[in-house]
């Protein structure tokens, strides 16, 4: 069986340790569902002592309940916990170029309510989230954080916006515009890179889920890449990493939204895509795809402009596998709604371009999440602290 090696005490000293216990607990309910004090001891290390007190702690804020009873060891009843989680959620949302998304998650890691809608505005944003809130949020209810999702560079303090070159709005205080949002300041407020968001989602929901390597690349008017370690975010020294739709392996000639000619995004991002297969563009990203596959499976000039993107992508894999090495890759936003129409030719591509038979070629999977992703995975990096016992549930 696996074991989470004990936390050690820190500078957070006696308080530190019991919330580092407590998150090695509730990480563990997480994986496990619902389980006896002995099999929480045994998964964790920790002594059943410390179990037995964490639980009753857990119980009392209402973020845990016994379930029945199952036979122990030697015949005695053993008594299963499991998390309760509508008694704790979180808010995650993805303001994008031209949609915005909402997904509410409960302590359990289940998806409350998940909802998109057309418009990139702040107001479109505010007008989302406060619904959100309104729907999900008290009569029993906590939220413990808000992570907004955004096709930007955002610094490691998790609220500083540095470059959002496709966003249409004034991103130097979206956190401040977001803090607004959120009644009382229920919980911390924080801003993280979309690509990263939707790369944490697949990891702990989605299709790179039991992967201890994978790489998600965006598919919408952007494109950013997420990197996901053992399941922990590989963010770089400036919390900058991924950013790669502006490597410059795109067709020289193409100008990027940035105002470069050359970015990968300008071969690949969405109007790339649409802008090959000559057809417009809806109001989501997902839905744009979804038409153009269906064109495709009856116009040859469709499936053409497609393999020529698919080309592009494979170029651009070729480039980040040969440096980051990944098991899998996942593609989502449009990406996912193509399929193989894109990733047929981008798999020829990686296999021509990579230069030993010694290097092993990535997996190349769709997302699993929809448009929704790196509002997910927003949602679920808000609970972070709480798991990593960084900070108690809030009373």
């Amino acid at each position: 069986m696996h074991v989470v090696p004990s936390p050690r005490p820190s500078a957070g000293g006696t308080e530190g340790l019991r919330r580092a216990n407590t998150g090695a607990v509730l990480r563990a309910l997480r994986e496990l569902g619902p389980s006896t004090r002995s099999e929480l001891a045994a998964y964790t290390g920790l002594a059943k002592a410390t179990i037995g007190a964490i639980v009753a702690d857990l119980e009392a804020a209402g973020a845990v309940a016994e379930r029945g009873s199952r036979p122990g060891v030697r015949g005695r009843p053993g008594r299963p916990v499991a998390l309760r989680g509508r008694r704790f959620v979180s808010l995650g949302l993805e303001l994008n170029v031209d949609y915005v998304s909402a997904v509410v998650l409960d302590l359990a890691g289940e998806v409350v309510s998940s909802t998109s809608r057309s418009g990139g505005t702040s107001t479109d944003l505010g007008d989302l989230a406060r619904s959100a809130l309104a729907d999900h949020v008290g009569s029993g209810s906590v939220l413990v954080g808000t992570t907004l999702a955004v096709p930007a560079l955002v610094r490691a303090d998790n609220r500083t916006v540095a470059w959002a070159p496709n966003l249409r709005v004034e991103w130097d205080d979206l956190a401040g515009a977001l803090d607004s949002v959120v009644p009382d300041r229920q919980g911390e407020v924080a801003i993280s890179n979309d690509a990263n968001c939707a790369a944490y989602a697949e990891a702990h929901h989605g299709a790179a889920r039991g992967t201890s390597h994978a790489l998600y690349v965006t598919g919408t008017v952007g494109i950013g890449a997420g990197i996901v370690q053992d399941g922990e975010l590989v963010r770089g020294g400036a919390g900058f990493a991924g950013e790669v739709g502006h490597m410059a392996v795109g067709d020289s000639r193409a100008l990027c939204g940035c105002g470069r000619r050359g970015c990968w995004e300008a071969s690949i991002g969405l109007h790339a895509m649409l802008a090959a297969v000559g057809m417009p563009e809806l109001d989501t990203p997902l839905r744009s795809a979804e038409a153009v596959a269906e064109r495709a499976a009856t116009d040859p000039s469709v499936r053409a402009g497609l393999e020529r993107v698919g080309r592009d992508v494979g170029l651009g894999i070729a480039v980040l596998s040969t440096v980051l090495d990944p098991q899998v890759v996942v593609m989502g936003g449009y990406f996912a709604a193509l399929g193989d129409l894109v990733l047929e030719p981008a798999r020829r591509t990686l296999d021509e371009l990579l230069v030993s038979e010694a290097q092993v070629r990535p997996e190349l999977r769709t997302s699993t999440l929809g448009i929704e992703a790196a509002a997910l995975g927003a949602a679920e990096q808000s609970f972070g602290p709480v798991l990593q016992g960084e900070v108690d549930l809030p009373a």
